[in-house]
């Protein structure tokens, strides 16, 4: 099974199903592809239908989006352990990770990922909208399920792989928080895959301007 990925200090979408994989310890090998470069839709389109990353290949299939990986790992390897067991903490982490999914485009757009900076940024209304929003989601889906575990919406899985980019953003800017989401998004920081994760994109060379 091999995971294409793009870079790993800037490629939120490719961390997604990538830390999912490596917390549930699922065997796979990753192939990154660098973003942002003469030769990268070249290279992209030898696997990727849409030219993006990420892209999984398994036995022959190729699936692409984020999202969709990790609903397919979580079938084909977790035994659907990627979302939690209770059906209402299984419904609201889907619809968390589908307004993710579809939404906040705002703080995509204002707050680029980038695991090796620190900065500041002049936000938009509708991005602190949006971060007020996951703010408010955060902390009532923390205190709802606080005791399933330290995840989202209880043990840690899809939902959380989902918002993991999102907390590295918020660090990155210097985001303020409610207490109880500063608590969930601390945890998502320190989980050890997302560590994996980020000690290698600073150990990455290659720069992308995010400022523009």
């Amino acid at each position: 099974m091999k995971l294409i990925i793009g870079n790993k200090n800037y490629s939120s979408w490719s961390l997604r199903p990538w830390v999912l994989m490596h917390a549930f310890k699922v065997p796979f090998n990753e192939q990154l592809i660098p973003l942002y470069r003469k030769d990268t839709i070249k290279n992209l389109a030898r696997f990727s239908p849409t030219l993006k990353v990420p892209v999984l290949i398994d036995n022959g299939l190729t699936i692409w989006d984020s999202l969709a990986i990790c609903e397919y790992i979580s079938e084909q390897y977790l035994d659907n352990r990627g979302w939690p067991t209770r059906v209402s903490a299984r419904a609201e982490a889907r619809s968390a990770s589908a307004e993710m999914h579809s939404g906040f485009f705002a703080v995509r757009n204002e707050m680029p990922m980038d695991c090796r900076a620190r900065k500041s940024v002049d936000l938009s209304n509708q991005a602190k909208t949006e971060i007020a929003r996951i703010d408010e989601l955060w902390s009532s889906l923390r205190l709802k399920y606080l005791v399933d575990g330290e995840g989202l919406c209880g043990q840690f899985g899809i939902a959380d792989c989902m918002y993991a980019p999102v907390a590295l953003r918020f660090r990155t800017y210097g985001i303020s928080l409610t207490e109880t989401s500063t608590h969930y998004m601390n945890s998502l920081l320190d989980h050890p895959s997302v560590r994996a994760w980020v000690d290698a994109g600073m150990k990455e060379t290659f720069v992308i301007d995010t400022t523009g």
